[in-house]
C-alpha cells in the first residue's frame, strides 16, 4: 500500500506533515501507472516530464488547505488538454492537440492538482466494455481476465488500481457508474449542468455528464466542490453559486426514506447474489432507513434501453459530423472532397462507431422519425415524469448497479445481451442521464471475490443529498465488513 491508496484528506496531511512530498506522490503514481499500463493498457498518453515538472514547483510553496494541492490525477482523454494528445480513443483523432483548455481540467489544474496522463475509453465515449479503444482493451485491474467496463474503462482502472485517488470520466449512459461498480470504486455522476461541459468531447449531449472516480465519498464531495458552478463558455451550464457540499456530508439522515424499484430488482437472477442484496437492504433499515420496493410500469421501463439507443446514436451522429478530416481528423487523400471525407471517416472510426453512425442516421431520417426520434423523445419523458413522481415521495431509488460481477472477456457476446435481466438490471441507470439527475454508484457486496457496487439516485439539484446519502450507506457497509 502506498500513499495514493488513501483518501483525499489523508494524502493532504502527510504532506502537510511533512511525510511526503508533491514529488514523492507523482513518482509513486508514474511507478503504479507504468506497471499498470502492461498489465491492464488504461493510459493513452503519459504526461511525465510535465507532472514532474508542476510537482517540484509545488514543493517550493507553503501547502494551502485546498485537498486537491499535489493530488495526482487521470483524465479520460476526450477532454480537451492544451497541447496535450486528446485523441478519444479514435484513430480519426490519434495526432489531435488542441489549443484549449477544457473547462474540468482547467479547474483541476487551478486547484494544484497535477495530471499524470490520458487514460483510454471505448472509442469516443461510445459503449460500455472498454473494448473499443484505438489502442486496445482495458483490463480490470481486480481480475486481468475480465472487462472493467466502459466507456470511462482507463481512468477506473487507474482509481481501482490505486495509482492515483481521482481520474475524470464521462457518464452518458453509466460510463462511470457501472465501471466504478465493476472496480470496487466510487463513480459520480451530478446534476446535468452543475460542471460544465466546455472541451468535453460531445457523444449525446442531452445525456452527457462530466463524472468522475474516487476511492470513497468524501473526496467525491470535494471534487465536486472544485468543478461545479457556472461557466459562460457552456450554455447548458446552470448559473447557480457555486456549491460547497464537502463540510456538510456527515451522514446524519432526517427519515429517510427509499424506493427500490421491484421490477428492476427481481430481474436479479443469481440467488446468492440476490440474497446479498437483501441482506444489505434490511441492514439499511436497521440504520434507520425506510426501504419501499415500489412496483412500476415494466412495460415502460423496458424501453429504457432502446430509447436510450436511438436518442444517443441520433445526436452522435450529428455531433461527429465535423470530424472529416476538413474540420477535424485525419486527412485521408481522395480524388475530390467527398471522396476524401469518406477515406478520412471510413479509415477514421471503428466498427462500433460506424455501426452507431450508420444507426443515427437511420433514425433521423426524414421517414423515420417520427415512429422513432420523436417516440423516443416521448418515452425519455415518461420514464422521467414516473421517475419524479416516485422522488417526489422518497429521498432516493437504490437499486445494485449491476446484477453480477465483471465478466469475463470470454462471455462477452452481445447476442447473449437480450434477456429481461440485460434490458432492465443492467441498464436501470440511464434513467438519471434521461432526467439529468445526481447518481452515484459506491462498493456494496463481494461475489467470488470480486465488488459489485449499488446505486443511488436522487433528485435534480440535490447534489448534497445524495452524497450525503451515499456517505451514510458506505459508513454502514465498512462498519459491517469489520
Amino acid at each position: 500500500m502506498g500513499y495514493l491508496d488513501q483518501s483525499l484528506e489523508k494524502i493532504h496531511q502527510d504532506l502537510k506533515e511533512h511525510k511526503v512530498t508533491v514529488t514523492k506522490l507523482v513518482e509513486e503514481a508514474i511507478e503504479k501507472a507504468t506497471k499498470l499500463q502492461k498489465e491492464c493498457n488504461a493510459f493513452v498518453t503519459f504526461t511525465t516530464e510535465d507532472a514532474l515538472q508542476k510537482a517540484k514547483e509545488l514543493d517550493q510553496k507553503e501547502i494551502t488547505e485546498n485537498l486537491f494541492f499535489g493530488i495526482p490525477f487521470a483524465i479520460k482523454d476526450n477532454y480537451a488538454t492544451k497541447n496535450v494528445l486528446s485523441t478519444g480513443s479514435s484513430r480519426i483523432l490519434n495526432n489531435y492537440l488542441p489549443i484549449y483548455e477544457s473547462t474540468a481540467t482547467d479547474l483541476l489544474n487551478h486547484a494544484d492538482a497535477i495530471s499524470i496522463g490520458k487514460t483510454v475509453l471505448d472509442e469516443l465515449a461510445m459503449g460500455g466494455s472498454g473494448l473499443s479503444g484505438a489502442t486496445g482493451v482495458v483490463k480490470n485491474p481486480l481480475d486481468p481476465q475480465r472487462l472493467i467496463g466502459g466507456s470511462s474503462a482507463g481512468s477506473c482502472a487507474a482509481v481501482t488500481a490505486g495509482v492515483v485517488p481521482f481520474a475524470l470520466g464521462s457518464d452518458t449512459g453509466d460510463s462511470v457508474r457501472k465501471p466504478a461498480s465493476f472496480g470496487g470504486i466510487v463513480g459520480f455522476k451530478p446534476t446535468w449542468g452543475r460542471i460544465s461541459r466546455f472541451g468535453l468531447y460531445p457523444f449525446a449531449p442531452s445525456l452527457d455528464t462530466v463524472a468522475f472516480f474516487t476511492r470513497n465519498v468524501k473526496d467525491s464531495a470535494y471534487a465536486f466542490d472544485i468543478l461545479n458552478g457556472y461557466d459562460n463558455k457552456d450554455m447548458t451550464s446552470f448559473n447557480f453559486p457555486k456549491e460547497k457540499v464537502y463540510s456538510k456530508i456527515d451522514g446524519n439522515l432526517k427519515s429517510p426514506k427509499i424506493a427500490v424499484l421491484k421490477e428492476i430488482y427481481e430481474t436479479i437472477s443469481n440467488p446468492e447474489i440476490k440474497n446479498k442484496f437483501d441482506h444489505f437492504f434490511n441492514q439499511c433499515k436497521k440504520l434507520g432507513i425506510q426501504v419501499d420496493l415500489i412496483s412500476i410500469d415494466k412495460k415502460l421501463y423496458d424501453t429504457i434501453y432502446a430509447t436510450y439507443m436511438i436518442l444517443s446514436c441520433s445526436e452522435a451522429t450529428s455531433n461527429n459530423a465535423n470530424l472529416d478530416g476538413v474540420n477535424f481528423g485525419n486527412y485521408q487523400d481522395g480524388n475530390d472532397i467527398d471522396k476524401a471525407i469518406i477515406a478520412t471517416r471510413t479509415n477514421g472510426f471503428g466498427e462500433l462507431i460506424k455501426r452507431r453512425f450508420i444507426f443515427g442516421s437511420y433514425f433521423l431520417s426524414k421517414e423515420n422519425q417520427d415512429k422513432m426520434f420523436l417516440k423516443a423523445k416521448k418515452l425519455r419523458r415518461l420514464i422521467v415524469e414516473d421517475v419524479n413522481r416516485i422522488l417526489n415521495q422518497y429521498d432516493a431509488i437504490v437499486l445494485p448497479a449491476s446484477g453480477n460481477i465483471a465478466p469475463l472477456f470470454e462471455e462477452v457476446n452481445p447476442t447473449d445481451r437480450l434477456s429481461d435481466e440485460y434490458l432492465l438490471l443492467e441498464n436501470h441507470m440511464a434513467i438519471a442521464n434521461f432526467g439529468g439527475l445526481p447518481s452515484i454508484t459506491i462498493p456494496c457486496i463481494e461475489h467470488e471475490g470480486l465488488p459489485i457496487g449499488i446505486n443511488i439516485t436522487g433528485k435534480a439539484f440535490q447534489d448534497k443529498e445524495v452524497l450525503n446519502l451515499a456517505y451514510a450507506l458506505e459508513k454502514m457497509i465498512g462498519g459491517n465488513k469489520k
